[in-house]
């Protein structure tokens, strides 16, 4: 078994909102390939919810509400980014040599 700074975390969470990891040699395997898929949804996401931001951000007649809702909304994006970001760190650095 590796060690879970080997394995790939993936981008959703476990029970209680523990993460959750996979431990494979195979990137493209079954797994690996839905948790890329689901990286690749959740960077789209953060795109378009930056875009509809900027937008609400300089409506002057914005709701208090929606703008809360915006606020909620890129918190959630920025945790997902973030995972990801995460995950492909620990990737590359299981995939570098080791130096001395």
């Amino acid at each position: 078994m590796k060690a879970q700074d080997e394995m790939r975390l993936f981008p959703w969470s476990g029970p209680e909102d523990k993460p959750c990891y996979l431990s494979t040699d195979d990137p493209d395997g079954y797994m690996s390939r839905l948790a890329d898929n689901i990286e690749a949804e959740q960077l789209g996401t953060a795109a378009q919810l930056l875009e509809a931001a900027s937008e609400t951000i300089a409506d002057q007649d914005a709701d208090p509400i929606q703008l809360r809702r915006l606020g909620q909304d890129l918190a959630g994006a920025l945790r997902d980014v973030l995972r990801v970001a995460v995950s492909r760190g620990h990737l590359l650095a299981a995939g570098e040599p080791h130096r001395i």
